[in-house]
């Protein structure tokens, strides 16, 4: 039983030896702590038992670091990402925590520090899509890179162009809408609304890339009556997880309709949004402002 045990617990990433075994319990309800709205503290004591335990448990550390990055703490996150690293190099979420570690470490950092940790965070960024190349975060990472990062540093937009095609290999939506970003600060803005008309026509119901035409009409002043429509169209979907709340099509209708001339209009967004979110403090300003 103990070696089966132990086999199962190294497939997960921990490393345990016979005198500490770590309950799979223990790492199923750490997970559950992990993903739970609120439970940031609770988690950190479960991973940090399971780490106490078994100091090899790749997954605990590798919890910890992303623990840390949600609390801001970047040097944590460093080391317990770095511990990750060595103990599963040939995980690709360990490569990832360790590219995000070193990426907000280096936004905190003098300028002396800086160019190191930028490095390795591509070079965590770039593992991590070697090991993974299907997977559409991995690219996204390194599409961000490219895009924000200098040249000297390894950023450039030949290779965040070449990532955004990657990423549409992958899943449509989210290829036209890295393009999208590309193009959107480039102000070729024909060419970006062209990104969505493609991203719609393969997902005509994508609260993401709806929401998105609507964003990039509303700071841009560029086709309002589509921009308008497609947060419309956001208000009859739900989003996903990750996507902006229907509080934040609300107040993009808004900011639209002020552009339009319609204030009355804008003021019932704004109100729609405080409705949906009462903590949402761009509409509480926005209206503050509308006269």
């Amino acid at each position: 039983m103990k070696k089966r045990l132990v086999l199962l617990l190294t497939a997960l990433g921990c490393t345990t030896p016979v005198f500490a075994v770590v309950d799979p319990a223990a790492l199923d309800a750490a997970r559950t702590l992990f993903s739970s709205t609120g439970k940031s503290r609770e988690a950190q004591a479960a991973y940090e038992k399971i780490a106490a335990a078994d100091p090899a448990c790749a997954e605990a550390q590798r919890s910890l670091a992303e623990l840390a990055l949600r609390r801001d703490d970047a040097d944590q996150a460093l080391a317990y990402a770095g511990k990750a690293v060595a103990l599963s190099p040939d995980n690709d979420d360990c490569q990832t925590t360790l590219g995000d570690a070193c990426g907000r470490a280096a936004q905190k950092a003098s300028i002396f520090r800086q160019p190191g940790l930028a490095k390795k965070c591509l070079a965590a960024y770039q593992r991590a899509a070697e090991l993974a190349p299907a997977k559409v975060r991995s690219h996204q990472n390194l599409f961000e890179f490219y895009r924000q990062a200098p040249g000297f540093l390894g950023g450039g937009t030949a290779k965040a162009l070449a990532e955004a095609a990657t990423i549409k290999q992958l899943d449509v939506p989210q290829g036209c809408l890295a393009f999208v970003t590309l193009y959107a600060a480039d102000k070729q803005y024909d060419l970006a609304f062209a990104e969505f008309d493609e991203a719609l026509r393969a997902s005509p119901d994508n609260y993401t890339a709806l929401y998105y035409v609507g964003r990039l009409a509303a700071t841009t002043g560029q086709h309002l009556d589509r921009g308008l429509a497609s947060l419309r169209h956001c208000l009859e979907l739900t989003p996903g997880k990750n996507d902006p709340p229907l509080a934040a099509a609300h107040w993009r209708i808004g900011n639209i309709l002020e552009k339009k001339n319609d204030p009355v209009g804008a003021r019932a967004a704004y109100e729609a949004a405080l409705q949906a979110d009462p903590k949402f403090a761009q509409a509480a300003d926005a209206l503050k402002k509308l006269r």
